[in-house]
């Protein structure tokens, strides 16, 4: 018998085979980042962003349409990570606003949903480009209308087809934007997208799909829709122990056995989730400070949580470890006495967090590239300042719309955010601060003093490419500049000159090379030898970032 209405079970039950979906392909989604840099991250972004919307759905129990529409926007919205994660997330709210009237979702009411959906994800992009996961989205709602006007009845046949004309859209959107066409992808976005509405479909259609994520250590049973949840057990190890590895290097077969054997012989619940560039840790042990040391091994450590189990209420459900391998990105800072201005910036690495304290961050989030903090870690931040106006400085182009969605979910604050693209563009932000100044003169000072920063970064390709008219080699240093790549080739050293070569001009005094974590203290005092002798009438600075993936970030004013 042909169903044609989605009822709020099958909806809930849709959204979690699309949030399954996208998770098993996001290693895949990530590669197709146009920079063939080593933090591709929109699949982790958008995986993360649903993910956090799939969690809030696990918790309702036999939830109509309208519980199953606010657990999803809602948890999308406030977990949304990345441009791709916070594009993502207004979709899911545009769509939802529509179908929690109703109680059952019919073409009609399907097809205004998808219009909506579009009309808000749009509006939350200063500007939209073609190409991406919005011209995606378009296309699925442009089916759907015209699947409507020439009266399909068949359900099946209507979500089929609007999905077929949906990956059309795709695989054209390399002719919308040239540098995906010239890297050879498709927008990255909009293959999320679609591996999320694939695994709707097919769990509509009555295929085998999962509704799980199976890499949680949890013993499952039955409840809500089929979803995991964890059992009361005997509690024989202690303490709780997650953290996450930025690794120095990709673990081999023998570390990787070796390092899965240590867990295993000083806890249970082991999580053990290593990837390319980074590795989740989670145990139950009694001897946490062992486990911290032996991990600190393989690169430095993030977001260290231990929690003693022995002390928490038995009937209260553990947290679960994220299936991600980003960290965390909020650091508590001590509430500070109510003030007029506060600041929050993003950072990574201590050297570069400590920079920003030096200069008034009330408050740091660790992230970056690689480790996108989500609304809600904004939303944290700004309630721990305690002041009447406060200035958020991302210091990512991909952190931007998460601290714009922050700001707008923000009642009882001003929040301002400075749209800084790096660490030099925030740094520079909150050196022209003047605290005898209104919000307004302020926000524009900052705006300018980010604007006159020249940036620069290097860091290594992941694969072979063309991009910016450059032939770039896998295992390649790059020197990406604010607007493209300035410089490649096979030695660090030199690239970094070329790339900072590109950077001087007749205006420039300043060059401050902040120095990441796999940077040798000798490489590092010859760049600085080098640099005063090339450019004698200007002041060379060098910083300890201590960031990870880029070897320098080089700031030019």
């Amino acid at each position: 018998m042909a169903v044609n209405s989605i009822n709020s079970e099958l909806l809930a039950k849709m959204f979690m085979a699309g949030a399954c979906s996208l998770e098993k392909k996001k290693e895949y989604i990530n590669e197709l980042n146009v920079f063939p840099v080593p933090d591709g991250d929109t699949g982790t972004n958008m995986t993360m962003t649903i993910m956090s919307a799939y969690k809030e759905l696990n918790n309702l129990e036999n939830p109509d349409m309208r519980a199953v529409c606010k657990a999803i926007s809602s948890g999308s919205l406030r977990g949304a990570r990345g441009n791709s994660g916070v594009i993502l997330s207004q979709l899911i709210r545009g769509f939802t606003k529509v179908a929690c009237e109703y109680k059952e979702l019919d073409i009609d009411v399907l097809t205004e949903g998808f219009k909506n959906a579009v009309n808000t994800a749009y509006k939350a992009v200063m500007k939209p480009k073609e190409g991406t996961i919005l011209t995606v989205a378009s296309g699925i709602y442009d089916k759907a209308a015209e699947l409507r006007k020439n009266g399909e009845t068949d359900l099946a046949v209507f979500l089929q087809k609007t999905v077929d004309y949906a990956d059309e859209v795709l695989l054209k959107t390399p002719e919308m934007l040239p540098v995906l066409k010239q890297a050879g992808v498709v927008d990255s976005g909009g293959q999320g997208l679609m591996e999320a509405i694939h695994g709707a479909l097919d769990l509509f259609l009555g295929k085998d799909v999962e509704l799980t994520i199976s890499t949680k250590p949890q013993n499952k049973s039955e409840k809500g829709f089929n979803n995991e949840s964890i059992v009361a057990k005997e509690i024989k190890y202690g303490y709780a122990t997650e953290f996450n590895i930025i690794l120095k290097q990709p673990f081999n077969v023998k570390a990787e056995l070796d390092f899965q054997n240590f867990l295993g012989a000083i806890g249970d619940s082991v999580v053990f989730m290593p990837s390319e560039k980074s590795a989740k840790v989670y145990i139950h042990t009694n001897d946490p400070g062992l486990v911290i040391q032996r991990g600190i091994k393989f690169g430095m450590l993030s977001d260290i949580k231990v929690d003693n189990i022995k002390l928490e209420n038995p009937s209260k459900k553990t947290e679960e470890p994220s299936s991600n391998t980003v960290s965390k990105p909020v650091k508590e800072e001590k509430a500070a006495e109510a003030k007029e201005y506060g600041f929050i910036a993003v950072s990574v690495g201590d050297g570069m967090s400590e920079i920003f304290k030096s200069i008034g961050a009330d408050y740091i989030i660790e992230g970056g590239q690689t480790m996108n903090p989500s609304t809600e870690d904004m939303l944290n931040a700004i309630e721990k300042v305690n002041a009447k106006h406060i200035f958020i400085l991302p210091n990512n182009k991909n952190i931007v719309m998460a601290a714009n969605q922050a700001r707008d979910l923000t009642e009882n604050k001003e929040v301002i955010v400075i749209p800084t693209k790096t660490v030099p563009q925030g740094i520079g932000a909150m050196i022209s601060f003047m605290p005898e100044s209104d919000v307004k003169d302020n926000t524009d000072n900052m705006i300018e003093g980010a604007n006159n920063v020249k940036t620069g970064q290097v860091t290594y390709a992941v694969r072979d490419t063309e991009i910016d008219d450059k032939v770039i080699q896998k295992d390649d240093y790059m020197g990406i500049g604010d607007k493209g790549i300035l410089s490649v080739g096979p030695d660090r050293d030199t690239v970094t000159r070329k790339m900072i070569d590109e950077m001087v001009d007749d205006d420039a005094s300043v060059i401050t090379i902040y120095v990441g974590q796999d940077v040798e203290e000798e490489s590092c005092n010859r760049l600085k030898e080098e640099l005063e002798e090339a450019y004698e009438d200007l002041e060379v600075e060098i910083q300890i970032g201590g960031q990870p993936i880029y070897y320098y970030i080089v700031s030019v004013e």
